[in-house]
């Protein structure tokens, strides 16, 4: 017999864009089997609720997962009589009280029950197993401690497995100070600017627009000014500035979005629809959300910081164009103003993911883990009919049927996956990518170096002949010679290569 969340899930017919990834039955014996993000566990029947609401709510609460989504579809549709009920009952109880509170503020109605006024405070969220707000709040009315990642608006869940908790684990500053034991200060330093172009020219492959040079060059310029600069960097006039670096002043369309907007692809037959967005009247009250959200996380892991509100902004898509530049910006901006990384360094998190099958695929998987989900539960929900120019000057025949009923999915995603995923990319870019380029100055400047020796000559024309030796398969090339006459001398040109060359193969 089943028991719990899911119970109630059957019971109430709710179709859920985040599944309960937990399922529990009445058996002869205690186990758990855990496969693709599934467990189901099984207890004796010692365990078996009273076949209520309450009961199969408070079992719920006690052994399987919070899950916000399910609360919020749930309580729309018991009302609120079932938890006033349970609470008058049990006015001390912990799960009542909990419950109580989960309902008053996810749906913004108070429950006709007297305050609580005996019993100690307890969690809303157990800290050792989800992320929680840093600044507890009390709740008098219900005494509990509201410990919640954001607001009504938005509110993030993160869930502490041991996966995340083995991802958490990489010591970004200790990995930080090995590069700079290794290399010298001066040297990772000297490749912050050569990271932040290079971030910026990555970033524009994954939005397939790598031969963009203008725009690669104002994205590395954007990086450069405002990432930790910002004093609110998800406020709608900073994201205006933002998105027109990116983009360019004259860029169509800056601000926020006031049109529908889907992330897709165009092919010969039909445009095919990977995801849909929130509806443009929702984002102001998103975007707050958004930002509650890191104030309340404020002092929390910066890595998993970084991970929700980067995501968390991709997922709200708030501008018509630059979400996925801005997305990847506010990862180095988290960690810059959490102090996390020294100022002036910038992660290249786009030149990892850009790096690898796996980092290319793993972004793409990390995304569906929420996009993917959301178009199968509205998959007939979106058509394309007649044209509308909206008010922002963005014409479109999109049209999608169901933006209510999945506004509880965008404001209570759980975004566990996109923490380990972003984890792993940090750790690779500060362990491989960042080594990698400190390694290379440090041979291009020994280079430098051994050539000054040879023939002296600015810095400028040491790294052109640099590169050309070094490209050319150590040879000097005859368009060298005809910019470098002096290269024309054999026995020169000779002692300039085995100086080029002796500096990159110790």
């Amino acid at each position: 017999m089943r028991i719990g969340f899911q119970t109630l899930a059957e019971h109430y017919d709710l179709r859920l864009v985040q599944p309960l990834r937990v399922d529990s039955m009445i058996s002869t014996s205690r186990s758990q089997r855990e496969s693709h993000d599934r467990i189901e566990n099984r207890y004796p029947v010692g365990y078996m609720p009273a076949d209520n609401f309450a009961g199969h709510f408070s079992f719920g609460l006690k052994y399987e997962e919070i899950h916000l989504e399910f609360f919020a579809r749930l309580f729309a549709a018991t009302g609120p009589e079932p938890i006033a009920a349970w609470c008058r009952r049990e006015p001390f109880g912990q799960y009542a009280r909990r419950t109580g509170f989960f309902y008053e503020w996810l749906t913004g109605q108070v429950l006709d029950v007297p305050d609580v006024t005996n019993g100690s405070y307890v969690d809303v969220l157990s800290p050792q197993h989800y992320l929680t707000r840093t600044d507890t709040k009390r709740n008098k009315r219900w005494r509990v401690n509201d410990n919640l990642p954001g607001s009504v608006n938005f509110c993030p869940l993160v869930r502490r497995t041991p996966a995340i908790a083995q991802a958490l684990a990489f010591d970004l500053a200790g990995a930080l100070q090995d590069l700079d034991n290794t290399f010298g200060a001066d040297i990772l330093m000297r490749t912050a600017s050569w990271l932040t172009f290079k971030e910026s020219r990555a970033s524009f492959v994954i939005e397939k627009e790598a031969d963009q040079a203008d725009r690669i060059q104002r994205f590395a310029h954007v990086i450069a000014q405002y990432c930790g600069q910002i004093d609110h960097p998800l406020s709608e006039k900073s994201l205006h500035l933002l998105q027109e670096g990116i983009l360019g002043h004259d860029a169509i369309g800056l601000g926020l979005r006031r049109s529908p907007v889907f992330v897709g692809q165009a092919t010969l037959r039909e445009d095919i629809v990977h995801y849909v967005a929130p509806q443009f009247e929702d984002i102001p009250a998103l975007m707050q959300g958004l930002q509650q959200a890191e104030e309340a996380t404020r002092g929390a892991e910066s890595l998993v910081r970084a991970a929700i509100i980067a995501f968390g902004f991709v997922y709200i898509h708030p501008m018509r164009d630059g979400n996925g530049r801005i997305h990847r910006f506010l990862i180095n901006d988290v960690l810059l103003r959490d102090g996390a990384i020294p100022e002036g360094v910038i992660l290249p998190v786009s030149a990892t993911i850009t790096s690898s099958t796996r980092f290319r695929a793993g972004y793409d998987r990390t995304l569906e883990v929420f996009s993917r989900q959301l178009m199968r539960r509205y998959a007939t929900s979106w058509r394309f009919g007649a044209m509308h120019t909206y008010a922002d000057g963005t014409p479109s025949n999109f049209y999608f049927a169901d933006y209510a009923d999945a506004a509880f999915a965008w404001r209570y995603p759980d975004l566990t996956e996109h923490v380990l995923y972003t984890a792993g990319v940090i750790e690779h870019t500060v362990r491989t990518e960042m080594a990698e380029e400190a390694r290379v100055l440090v041979l291009f400047q020994r280079a430098q170096e051994r050539l000054k020796e040879v023939l002296e000559m600015p810095n400028t024309d040491a790294n052109r002949i640099i590169r050309s030796v070094k490209e050319n398969g150590w040879a000097v090339s005859g368009k060298l010679k005809k910019a470098y006459p002096q290269l024309a001398d054999q026995e020169r040109a000779e002692r300039i290569i085995e100086a080029i060359k002796s500096a990159f193969e110790e």
